[in-house]
């Protein structure tokens, strides 16, 4: 998406490094990167009805930034345990970026990604509590354009902050408390699946995934398509 929310018109790019991984120098030049050097994994402007699940992001890491990948630091538990969950057709490695066989994948299944921020930081917590909540409206205002059917953040002090919603707890949201939710979009914020977040397991995890894709309908990959 660009700044004003509209679906891109270009096609997802590959990883700037071409297929190899980042150098511990290539890395701190990602810091603070322009959000623009970071794409979405979104169907095109004409499919956007497609998102059965929106899986929304606190911002990239610097590894995200360096190869234009979602998640992709190795060692984070987000791939392993959306294949967990069955939501992926194999093990994705996005260390070295996201391959177009990947991408395709995921929204033939109606599975797209984006993030509340883009800007990269080394930690979710560097970002500040104005930017989180000025994210948060813009990405209300973008469910008219996507149309999930659900969307998940990954993240639960960064959901609080970003909507106001201090007591919040992981797990399904009561939408109607955040103004301009659309009706029809469930809700959920499951674990940030971070190698950092100690108190999240691949299982868990997957568990977690498994409830969420239960409600956007988003099949087992050994079940057939939902309608």
């Amino acid at each position: 998406m660009n700044a004003e929310g509209h679906p891109r018109s270009r096609a997802r790019r590959p990883s700037p490094l071409g297929g190899r991984r980042p150098t511990r120098e290539e890395l701190a030049r990602f810091a603070d990167a322009d959000p623009e050097a970071i794409d979405d994994v979104l169907p095109e402007a004409g499919d956007a009805g497609s998102l059965r699940l929106l899986i929304v992001g606190i911002n990239p890491g610097l590894w995200t930034a360096a190869v234009n990948a979602p998640f992709a630091r190795p060692g984070n538990r987000f791939w392993p345990s959306l294949h967990r969950a069955g939501m992926t057709t194999r093990l994705v490695d996005a260390s070295r970026g996201l391959s177009a066989q990947d991408e395709e994948d995921l929204l033939a299944r109606g599975i797209g990604i984006t993030n509340l921020i883009g800007r990269a930081t080394v930690r979710a917590d560097e970002l500040g509590r104005e930017e989180l909540r000025a994210s948060g409206e813009r990405l209300v205002e973008r469910l008219g354009i996507l149309r999930p059917r659900t969307v998940a953040i990954a993240g639960i002090t960064a959901f609080r902050q970003a909507y106001r919603q201090p007591r919040a707890q992981l797990g399904r949201q009561d939408a109607t408390l955040i103004p301009g939710w659309p009706g029809a979009v469930d809700l959920w914020v499951v674990p940030q699946p971070s190698g950092l977040n100690a108190h999240a397991t691949v299982p868990s995890l997957a568990e977690d995934w498994r409830e969420v894709a239960r409600s956007a309908g988003v099949a087992h990959v050994h079940d057939a398509d939902p309608a």
